[in-house]
């Protein structure tokens, strides 16, 4: 989590995607939110509540293969030892990340 003084507030995420042949890729991005969203995650990062955080906020950089900057996504939390997940979105570009299979050599092919 961070607060960019200018720029604005920032949490980490999961987004995870399913690859053919039963493999998956999960992204690390960062998620911009409401400053008051950030100030509610920072309170419950450490205690019991982190379980049930939930956020929106949109993606704050650009995905290998599809890019999708900006685009709004819905976080949870899946596991109180990990960062939030990427959930869902109404932008329907990142929902297909989200839902669909991807061809396993054409998405590992764009990652450094």
């Amino acid at each position: 989590m961070m607060q960019v003084p200018g720029v604005g507030a920032f949490v980490r995420a999961l987004l995870p995607v399913k690859l053919t042949g039963d493999f998956s890729v999960t992204f690390g991005v960062w998620v911009a939110v409401d400053p008051a969203d950030l100030k509610r995650a920072s309170a419950v990062w450490s205690e019991p509540e982190y379980q049930d955080l939930r956020l929106r906020g949109r993606l704050a950089n650009a995905l290998p293969v599809w890019g999708l900057l900006s685009a709004p996504v819905e976080l949870e939390v899946r596991d109180p030892e990990q960062t939030p997940y990427c959930t869902s979105s109404s932008d329907p570009g990142l929902a297909k990340v989200l839902t669909e299979i991807w061809p396993h050599e054409d998405v590992l092919s764009e990652v450094p």
